[in-house]
């Protein structure tokens, strides 16, 4: 890998993290979520969908301080960038955006998987591989960080409010970079105790793979928050 995040300005230092840039690809359910929690906690957050007047219309009253951009944009203003996009077209649409994205770490939250037919999630599109793998070959130049993917996307920003404490899984080549995002999954409520580092960016296939079990358990039990954690 070539990236140059050592090299960089010290933006991405732990002790900083509460004035990072943070730019989210995908204004969804997770995207828009994860832009209020990371906003509120003093962020400077900017979202970034496909059509930035669309997504300021769709999301007015989240938070006044979250500004809209188209992707481009986005990911080329920002410190640290987050794909909230849908799992199956992220390579694509991140691949198309690897000179805005070089030098910086992209915290991939996404599971690419097929449409099963009723709306959840299917197998694998990446079977044997994963979607953080596939991003982090086509972004050399960028510290890919896979988390957050194991979970409802309401887990994401408020994980006490489970009876269990979850498990927040992280994924990536570059220790710095891990480094980073843990603090930032602390401004999103979770405690280090339950942030498991798995090791690098293979890593992530046991944590994608894990979606094959989310459509079996809403079919039982609706749309309630979850997540598959690691129980001690």
């Amino acid at each position: 890998m070539t990236g140059n995040l050592r090299s960089s300005p010290p933006r991405y230092r732990k002790e900083q993290h509460r004035m990072t840039s943070i730019g989210i690809l995908g204004a969804g359910r997770v995207g828009t979520n994860l832009a209020g929690k990371l906003s509120a906690a003093g962020h400077h957050v900017t979202l970034g969908g496909r059509s930035p007047e669309d997504t300021a219309a769709r999301t007015a009253g989240l938070a006044p301080r979250i500004a809209f951009a188209d992707q481009r944009t986005t990911a080329r203003t920002a410190d640290i960038v987050i794909n909230a996009t849908p799992g199956d077209s992220s390579l694509d649409r991140l691949t198309d955006l690897r000179s805005e994205l070089a030098g910086k770490i992209l915290i991939d939250v996404s599971n690419a998987t097929r449409d099963d037919g009723d709306g959840l999630p299917g197998d694998l599109c990446y079977p044997g591989s994963s979607l953080a793998e596939k991003l982090q070959a086509a972004l050399p130049d960028t510290h890919v960080v896979k988390t957050l993917n194991t979970m409802l996307f309401m887990v994401m920003t408020a994980p006490e409010t489970l009876t269990t404490p979850p498990t927040a899984y992280l994924s990536g080549d570059d220790e710095h970079a891990k480094r980073t995002v843990t603090g930032l999954l602390g401004d999103l409520g979770w405690q280090p105790e339950r942030i498991e580092d798995l090791g690098d960016i293979t890593t992530a296939r046991a944590t994608e793979a894990m979606i094959l079990v989310v459509p079996h358990i809403l079919r039982r039990h609706g749309f309630k928050p979850f997540a598959v954690s690691l129980a001690r």
